[in-house]
């Protein structure tokens, strides 16, 4: 495998967290341990990946499916969020990262919408990583939101329905300012993809480690950076014949 560089770092990794539930289950504990268990990984890997030389670290938090999980289970996700941006926002600025959180907000409370913003206009001028949160966030919901926002512009003379490209396109969804995905993680060992990034995961490598999320470190994560750095990235073309002289 080849060594860790800073050259060989992906400029954007996005993690499927996935795993907290049935890190709990194996240990005879309530589901939400497990979550809260995971977000000390979160904490390790952020500041592991800032060290790193990661760009955009995107984590996939809550999705658009996870509301029809037991209410209680939804209202731990939903706080855990709260307690991450109120115990950790401080070390974010000093450490420069910026914070941006996507997906839907119509669904999220008051409260918690008070504390996103916050959290990333305090944010707003970091430029060491970029920290994504996806919560509430569904990648097919996304692209929707996006073909709306196209469709606004359009009816408003803004853009020409034969302007819109894939670019163009790309820089409606949630993410229009960021590079899409070099590598895409998801812990657990299961291999899917679960509504995440569909449209900016056109390309990505992905990586599909056996250890749950709560149990995923830093030494893990830079296995995958590993791998990663060793793969050849063709982006549908073929590769250069190499002659060879006789």
């Amino acid at each position: 495998m080849p060594p860790l560089t800073h050259s060989g770092v992906p400029r954007h990794v996005a993690i499927i967290m996935d795993g907290n539930g049935r890190w709990a289950g194996r240990r005879g504990l309530p589901r939400t341990l497990g979550h809260r268990k995971g977000v000390e990984s979160v904490r390790r890997i952020v500041r592991h990946a800032g060290n790193r030389g990661v760009g955009v670290l995107t984590l996939y938090a809550f999705s658009r499916e996870n509301w029809n999980r037991p209410k209680a289970e939804v209202s731990e996700l939903m706080g855990l969020l709260q307690r991450y941006i109120r115990s950790d926002l401080e070390e974010l600025v000093e450490q420069g990262v910026r914070v941006q959180v996507i997906g839907g907000r119509h669904d999220l409370n008051s409260t918690l919408l008070g504390m996103i913003e916050n959290a990333e206009a305090r944010t707003a001028h970091n430029d060491r990583m970029h920290l994504v949160l996806a919560f509430n966030y569904g990648g097919r919901d996304e692209i929707v939101r996006a073909a709306r926002r196209a469709a606004e512009a359009v009816a408003r003379g803004e853009l020409a329905v034969e302007a819109l490209d894939e670019a163009r396109f790309a820089g409606f969804l949630d993410t229009g300012t960021l590079p899409d995905p070099d590598l895409v993680i998801r812990t657990s060992g299961e291999q899917r993809i679960s509504n995440f990034l569909l449209w900016q995961s056109a390309y990505a490598e992905y990586s599909f480690p056996d250890a749950l999320w709560p149990d995923f470190d830093e030494a893990m994560f830079d296995e995958a950076l590993r791998d990663f750095a060793g793969r050849e990235r063709r982006f549908g073309t073929v590769p250069p014949v190499t002659s060879v002289s006789t």
